[in-house]
């Protein structure tokens, strides 16, 4: 082979290396791309938070029946006028046997 043949073959190497295995190589392209995409998934799901976060603040700030509502499903509290019952369910014998 002439010498100017090895060049072209020696220089082919060295760019489909730098193709597949050096910076900016088509699987660190592939890779990052792959990491952009799970990071848009996640900012979607944290804007999503965000947003009813945002609405659950809104709703405090606008009066007391925000704060009433809250005190009663999270800590169980009722008014001074009012009486609380509590029904409980006997387990079903049925399903059991």
């Amino acid at each position: 082979m002439r010498w100017w043949l090895w060049g072209l073959l020696i220089l082919l190497v060295l760019l489909q290396y730098r193709l597949w295995m050096g910076d900016g190589s088509l699987a660190e392209v592939w890779r990052l791309h792959g990491q952009v995409e799970a990071q848009k998934q996640e900012n979607e799901r944290l804007r999503e938070r965000n947003q009813a976060l945002d609405a659950e603040v809104q709703d405090l700030k606008q009066g007391q029946a925000a704060i009433e509502e809250r005190a009663r499903e999270e800590l169980g509290m009722i008014r001074k006028d009012e009486t609380f019952y509590q029904i409980v369910e006997e387990p079903d014998s049925s399903s059991s046997e």
